[in-house]
């Protein structure tokens, strides 16, 4: 019951600054946070998201380093998992978007039989996208946001990020991270090299 009210909290949250976060839907910030060369039947892509105040932006070092595509993060890198916002995009494989969503969940629980887990839709402007909600034993919390570009871009994308249970900073950091999700721009085509770490 306490992940349904988790998730509920999350689909209010939404709610509450989806209008300025559609606000923030602007010009990005000095080109692409993410690309990808084409391969076979996948085309050439770019990712970019407009980045909360306070966030740092990195493809090309930290996110290298722990092989993702982009990370978001505040402060000083420091290595650790929690408070980091995560980008991984990766050719489609499974049919559908809820088929990576049932498939992200078993794994999730295979490693923590006793989390519960929750999931629900999230409005985007170009995307379909459904959020998961995992609730750890380990008292880490942690929201994935899968999101479907369409068919013809050959790719899928996640954003994701662990917060303590507990963590003070949480509805802020949930506020940041759908503001992300939201404002994320998927693009065909080759370009400018990325900036951003």
């Amino acid at each position: 019951m306490e992940a349904v009210r988790h998730c509920l909290w999350l689909a209010c949250a939404w709610l509450a600054f989806c209008v300025s976060a559609q606000a923030a839907d602007g010009p990005a910030a000095a080109g692409p946070l993410a690309r990808g060369a084409g391969d076979g039947a996948v085309p050439a892509w770019t990712i970019d998201a407009a980045t909360p105040a306070g966030w740092t932006r990195d493809c090309c070092l930290y996110a290298r380093a722990i092989g993702v595509d982009a990370v978001l993060y505040r402060g000083e890198w420091t290595g650790e998992p929690q408070r980091v916002m995560v980008l991984n995009v990766w050719p489609r494989k499974l049919p559908t978007l809820a088929a990576e969503l049932e498939a992200d969940r078993k794994r999730f629980l295979q490693r923590d039989p006793a989390a519960k887990a929750g999931d629900f839709p999230l409005r985007h402007r170009a995307m379909q996208c459904e959020v998961a909600v995992y609730q750890g034993t380990d008292r880490i919390d942690d929201v994935v946001a899968f999101c479907d570009p369409g068919q013809a871009t050959g790719v899928r994308l996640s954003w994701s990020m662990a917060l303590a249970h507990d963590d003070p900073q949480r509805r802020a950091l949930l506020d940041d991270f759908m503001r992300v999700v939201v404002a994320s721009r998927y693009a065909r085509g080759p370009a400018p090299p990325v900036h951003g770490g």
